[in-house]
């Protein structure tokens, strides 16, 4: 990543925790304090610790979800989509939604935009991917999976030209650097919003504007 959108990036997201008192989000949709977390990796209700070493890295294609059957399966639970690392692409490439990014890795992606577009809500189908900038993200689960996180899981993310490291992972204890808990903020929505936080769900503002979230999107140094 060269050196000003770095700089960038820590900037506003200093900014969004310091002036929040410390709450931050993992990937919400543009009203809510962000999350780009370089702490431990942290786990949610059944799932193994990730860190932000090689194995989780863009390297290790043997691991994605997109093309090991295991990773994405319709099993008597139904669908589900464990995010690796190299399944986090350039940010720009997905769907924008107002001001967050918008995708869905196991073909509901009409279904997505749908919700997304809704003007009274509903619930994201399984495989959905929302960021607002690159270094989080939160991913929809197994119905089930997560049943107290409305089976969202968060992402805190490490991201170069190289490609991108998750650093921590979970449901209830993902933080940022800074002490910001994901799922305190997002329990703030309106049930009928599905955890996502917009202007008037329930969540608390973000406080930087929507050019610097753009400028930060378009900063994605994975975006080559």
């Amino acid at each position: 990543m060269s050196s000003r959108p770095q700089y960038l990036l820590c900037l506003l997201l200093f900014a969004a925790c310091g002036e929040t008192g410390g709450t931050t989000t993992a990937a919400s949709t543009g009203t809510d304090t962000t999350n780009s977390s370089t702490g431990p990796a942290t786990t949610g209700t059944g799932e193994t610790p990730t860190t932000g070493d090689a194995s989780s890295s863009t390297s290790d294609a043997s691991s994605s979800s997109t093309s090991d059957a295991s990773s994405s399966s319709t099993t008597g639970s139904g669908e589900d989509l464990e995010m690796q690392a190299e399944d986090f692409t350039c940010i720009l490439e997905w769907e924008k939604v107002r001001k967050f990014r918008i995708t869905n890795l196991l073909g509901h992606m009409d279904e997505a935009l749908e919700v997304a577009n809704s003007p009274t809500g509903g619930v994201y189908p399984v495989g959905t991917v929302i960021q607002l900038i690159p270094g989080e993200a939160m991913v929809k689960r197994a119905a089930g999976w997560a049943p107290d996180n409305s089976d969202w899981e968060f992402f805190a993310l490490e991201v170069s030209a190289e490609g991108t490291t998750i650093m921590a992972r979970g449901t209830q204890d993902v933080v940022n650097g800074f002490g910001g808990n994901c799922f305190d903020c997002h329990a703030k929505a309106a049930p009928q919003w599905d955890r996502i936080c917009e202007e008037g769900h329930g969540c608390d503002p973000l406080p930087i504007t929507p050019e610097q979230i753009e400028m930060v999107q378009m900063a994605d140094p994975r975006c080559q």
